[in-house]
C-alpha cells in the first residue's frame, strides 16, 4: 500500500470520520471504496462509449422536429 497526502473541505472530512466511526472503517478504507468505486464507474462509461460508437447519430433539429410531430413538445 502506498501513502498519499489528500486535502480535504472541512466538512468533508468530518463527515468521512464520522462514516468511519459509524462503520467500524478507517477513512483510508472509506477513501479507497470510494475511489475503487469511481474507477469502476469509469471503466463502464468507457466501455459503453465504445459499444455505441457504432450507433448513427440524429441531428438536434430532426429530433426536435420529431417530438413535434409527435405532440411531446
Amino acid at each position: 500500500m502506498k501513502r498519499a497526502t489528500v486535502y480535504l473541505d472541512e466538512d468533508l472530512h468530518k463527515a468521512l470520520k464520522l462514516k468511519a466511526i459509524e462503520s467500524d472503517s478507517s477513512l483510508s478504507d472509506i477513501v479507497n471504496q470510494a475511489v475503487r468505486y469511481t474507477l469502476g464507474e469509469d471503466l463502464d462509461d468507457l466501455i459503453n462509449i465504445e459499444t455505441r460508437k457504432t450507433e448513427g447519430t440524429l441531428p438536434y433539429e430532426t429530433f426536435l422536429k420529431e417530438l413535434k410531430s409527435r405532440g411531446q413538445i
